[in-house]
């Protein structure tokens, strides 16, 4: 992963626009295939959605298998960024999105797997699965639950979202239709117009609605290119 809030001041003028009925303002990155960059795409302007926010920036990664963001920011996002604080629990006093098969004998234990962890000197906080806490063939499916994201609408000002490529995992389409915005990240130099095209389709189909385009590794390099909506 790689810091690229330099790169980023475009995207952040065009998604400021978007709105939220609710309170926090929820927005997706996604791309169709591994290796587009789409973390590092998130994690930057979470970090600059956070050195706006009045209240915080929570940054959701959809990867409860992995947790890729918590590592990246444990091990040094990037020079001037600190690492995860303690963990708190982020149920939310709610149903949580996600369900475990078989569900344990103890429920309330295992809604509370999902922590989330404060980035030091900065208002942005980043999820993390307690994948250690699974019994042994225990499975973790995301579930819609819009009073979670309604309660946590409620308690932001950003809520930025993580999805693992179309190809590798449908966790971003389960989620669609709870974000006031999706954001396609694309490989300049890799993906066709007809996958972003097919891409956007299967979004709107699930309920999302797409604001626009990142184009990623412009002329191999790292310059981004965005084409949001008004």
């Amino acid at each position: 992963m790689r810091d690229l809030r330099f790169d980023l001041t475009n995207l952040w003028r065009a998604a400021a626009r978007i709105t939220s009925p609710e309170g926090g303002r929820a927005l997706m990155f996604v791309s169709a295939r591994s290796g587009e960059g789409t973390s590092s795409i998130a994690t930057s302007f979470a970090l600059m959605a956070a050195s706006r926010s009045s209240r915080s920036t929570w940054l959701i990664d959809l990867d409860f298998r992995r947790n890729p963001l918590f590592k990246a920011f444990d091990e040094g996002f990037s020079k001037n960024v600190g690492r995860p604080g303690r963990a708190y629990d982020a149920s939310l006093n709610v149903t949580p999105i996600y369900a475990l098969s078989p569900p344990g004998p103890d429920r309330a234990e295992g809604s509370k797997l999902l922590t989330v962890h404060q980035i030091e000197g900065t208002r942005l906080l980043v999820t993390r699965f307690r994948n250690e806490r699974l019994r042994q063939g225990q499975r973790v499916q995301l579930k819609t639950q819009p009073k979670w994201w309604s309660a946590l609408r409620a308690s932001t000002d950003w809520i930025i979202v993580d999805a693992p490529a179309l190809e590798r995992s449908a966790a971003g389409l389960a989620m669609a239709s709870q974000m006031d915005g999706v954001v396609l990240v694309v490989r300049a130099d890799k993906t066709s117009v007809e996958e972003v095209t097919a891409m956007r389709l299967e979004i709107e189909g699930h309920g999302g609605k797409v604001v626009g385009v990142v184009m990623n590794r412009v002329r191999a390099d790292a310059r981004l290119a965005d084409r949001l909506s008004g």
